[in-house]
């Protein structure tokens, strides 16, 4: 089957939106199916305001019809609510093609942190994008609940996986520092709440991987936290695997893709009780949450790390995968193609 991707999200960024759109087009193509991924690399694009990391692509509207023109997909999803998936939309809609969205981040709470726009009109600019889709992918049966209760429909689960054979246990010697280490990894920005982690008076030292936009605010703040910057692959998975604690004070993410990684080295997670670690974390198992974070960080320190990977595993990009086209709306005469027998 002929699939379009349209995402505003997409490399340089570094985020679980990209890596799982990464992954899921990896493993559409090793299903057999023919990809179009339409993203900013292929356009001239400007930084977003007050997150220059992201970047916008203006006025592609005519290029974004031409590409699906061309590539005549038999089914189409729109990852993201940008100017891209908003000129995909726009396509679908007038040469009659069923299509798909997801719903990968809190909006309107991200929007909330950084302007006075009360949450319920971005919602309401939420509700008519995806109102036309013949479904809107969730990453948990939580954020369905959510999302029903805001007056969305047509809602369907698309769970997330981890590479574990990248995300695997290492030698933990990696960071010479007093422990307990307590490591962050993700954006650097203030809808992250790192605040509520760097602000802990707690035993160790304190490590943040990563960057963002509140990144030098908070590096001029917090003079004692380590800042080890951005780190990819087998790097961050050695980041991740020498930590004590993998400490998420996030509370508006849908998923936390990183919170499967760093349980896939090993390493026990630390957050609030809140949608995200609620779905990913089993309590005294590969983390503890609690509204009082510092209590949640004693508490991993006690689990073991050998549960935490075993935890992880049954997280897979490929069931992952196959619940994503199943959750497809292809155009009439599409050809589906199915995972080989015995596949994950």
């Amino acid at each position: 089957m002929r699939i379009a991707l349209i995402t505003d999200a997409w490399r340089p960024q570094t985020n679980g939106v990209v890596t799982t759109l990464t992954c899921t087009l990896a493993g559409l193509q090793q299903l057999g199916h023919q990809t179009l991924a339409v993203t900013p690399e292929a356009f001239r694009t400007i930084p977003c305001p007050t997150y220059p990391e992201i970047r916008l692509a203006l006025f592609a509207g005519r290029a974004v019809r031409r590409r699906l023109d061309d590539f005549a997909p038999e089914a189409v999803h729109i990852a993201t609510e940008g100017p891209l998936g908003q000129a995909a939309r726009a396509w679908c809609l007038r040469v009659n093609q069923p299509f798909t969205t997801s719903y990968h981040t809190q909006f309107p709470e991200y929007v909330r942190a950084r302007f006075p726009i009360p949450e319920s009109w971005t919602y309401a600019y939420l509700r008519g994008f995806h109102g036309r889709a013949a479904r809107v992918m969730v990453s948990t049966e939580r954020m369905r609940r959510q999302l029903e209760a805001r007056g969305f429909g047509n809602l369907a689960l698309w769970t997330r996986g981890v590479d574990v054979q990248l995300f695997r246990p290492h030698v933990r010697d990696l960071l010479d520092a007093p422990r307990p280490i307590l490591l962050y990894a993700g954006r650097v920005a203030v809808e992250k709440n790192l605040e509520a982690f760097l602000e802990l008076e707690v035993p160790g030292t304190k490590y943040v991987v990563g960057g963002g936009p509140a990144l030098a605010f908070l590096r001029a703040r917090h003079p004692g936290v380590v800042f080890a910057g951005y780190r990819y692959g087998e790097e961050l998975a050695r980041y991740l695997s020498a930590a004590d604690v993998f400490v998420f004070p996030s509370r508006t993410d849908t998923f936390g893709i990183v919170l499967l990684e760093a349980v896939a080295c090993g390493t026990p997670v630390a957050a609030f009780p809140v949608a995200g670690p609620l779905d990913v974390v089993e309590q005294g198992v590969s983390g503890c949450l609690h509204e009082d974070l510092g209590t949640a960080i004693a508490g991993a320190l006690r689990l073991d790390r050998e549960a935490c990977r075993r935890w992880a595993q049954r997280f897979t990009w490929e069931r992952a995968t196959q619940q994503f086209v199943g959750n497809l709306q292809p155009r009439v005469g599409a050809r589906i193609a199915r995972a080989p027998p015995g596949a994950a």
